[in-house]
């Protein structure tokens, strides 16, 4: 009776650990989901940001123009330039955003790995603790 318990108590805790990795990798998985998702609403972020610029840029040489400023002239040219490098600053904040995001959910998911992998190494040598540990009781010919 006491080697059914003892086994019991074994698997039991190897169950354990197998149950608490595969939660962990499927927390991992959403997690990776999670991630993706993110890195495509950024994009799309991205592109309207773009877009709502480039609606700027355009309007703002309409004005310009309908002022009679000539399109080509210094002062033009350096409103175009200065528009252009807002643009491309705010369009890398955002992608740059969304990456550093990607990063944390990878570390996350890395973590996440790691503490299943644990679980069954801890259930393992837990589980041969209990084992060890039950043997002289079990088997007191192996004592002699």
């Amino acid at each position: 009776m006491q080697a059914i318990g003892l086994a019991a108590g074994i698997g039991g805790t190897i169950w354990q650990g197998v149950q608490t990795n595969r939660a962990a990798a499927a927390q991992a998985k959403a997690i990776g989901e999670q991630k993706q998702q993110m890195l495509q609403l950024t994009s799309v972020e991205d592109q309207r940001y773009r877009a709502q610029f480039r609606r700027q840029i355009g309007s703002q040489r309409a004005e310009l123009a309908a002022r009679g400023v000539d399109l080509g002239s210094p002062s033009a040219v350096y409103l175009g330039q200065t528009a252009a490098e807002e643009m491309a600053f705010g369009s890398a904040a955002i992608r740059q955003g969304g990456q550093a995001e990607a990063v944390e959910l990878t570390g996350q998911q890395r973590m996440l790995r790691a503490q299943g992998r644990n679980a069954i190494i801890k259930g393992g040598f837990s589980a041969a603790g209990d084992f060890l540990t039950a043997a002289p009781d079990i088997w007191p010919e192996l004592l002699a």
